[in-house]
């Protein structure tokens, strides 16, 4: 659900001050984000369902990837809340890792889960997306609903349209996205999408090969260290995510 100023704006044209207002915000929650995030260090980001809890699979699955990503230097960064969200940061968070999330606010109080280091929360749906995209050198995709599938294709559509590097968009979990694969091949069949659009992800269900994707297409490819972390000013009140080594 929308927040109810995001609704008012999207009911059509408003007065001018309103609609001010509203960009005003839209800005002070931008600035928000940036200064939250911008010294977590290079971050691979995880999708998934709020839905899936500890004891399913799936949780389990993302728990690990969120352990072997943290393993490789990498900061874990998720929308934050339950779930899949939740695993993926937990995963970080008992490896020693870094660990920080983008938690949106709903009418119903989604909450931060307890495995962040850092969060910022955020009122807007595309506010929250540009920030889950904005620091990452790669995109996990695990089993989700709309919200899941939205930020997956969002990154994809960034990186066919060259509006951000070619970083990897890795979809774990084959039998469940299986029909979304086979709509990707029809779309490339009925020349929705080039014929190359199929390769901007991969889908596997190994964790390993996932590693070895980030590997060589992230840390290799941009030549990436843990401590390449943008440097805080003090002056602007400004300070770095202190994490244990």
């Amino acid at each position: 659900m929308n927040h109810p100023s995001e609704i008012k704006f999207l009911e059509g044209p408003q007065s001018r001050w309103r609609e001010f207002k509203f960009a005003c915000k839209v800005l002070i929650e931008f600035i928000k984000g940036y200064r939250s995030l911008a010294f977590v260090g290079p971050c691979v980001t995880i999708f998934g369902s709020a839905r899936y809890n500890e004891g399913h699979e799936f949780y389990d699955l993302t728990r690990k990837v969120g352990a072997e990503v943290a393993k490789m230097g990498f900061t874990v960064l998720t929308g934050g809340g339950p779930g899949l969200m939740e695993a993926a940061n937990r995963g970080a968070k008992e490896v020693g890792g870094r660990s920080v999330g983008c938690n949106i606010i709903l009418p119903h109080e989604q909450e931060p889960n307890p495995y962040l280091d850092r969060w910022v929360n955020i009122r807007y749906f595309f506010v929250r997306k540009t920030l889950l995209i904005k620091y990452s050198y790669a995109f996990i995709c695990m089993p989700g609903g709309f919200g899941t599938l939205d930020e997956l294709f969002e990154s994809i559509t960034l990186i066919q349209t060259k509006k951000i590097k070619d970083f990897p968009v890795i979809v774990m979990g084959k039998e469940f996205h299986k029909e979304i694969v086979e709509h990707v091949k029809l779309m490339k069949e009925r020349g929705t999408i080039s014929p190359e659009d199929d390769q901007l992800f991969i889908v596997t269900d190994s964790v390993e090969e996932a590693i070895q994707v980030l590997q060589e297409r992230s840390i290799k490819r941009f030549d990436l260290r843990p401590e390449d972390v943008q440097k805080p000013f003090g002056w602007l009140f400004e300070n770095r995510l202190h994490l244990k080594d």
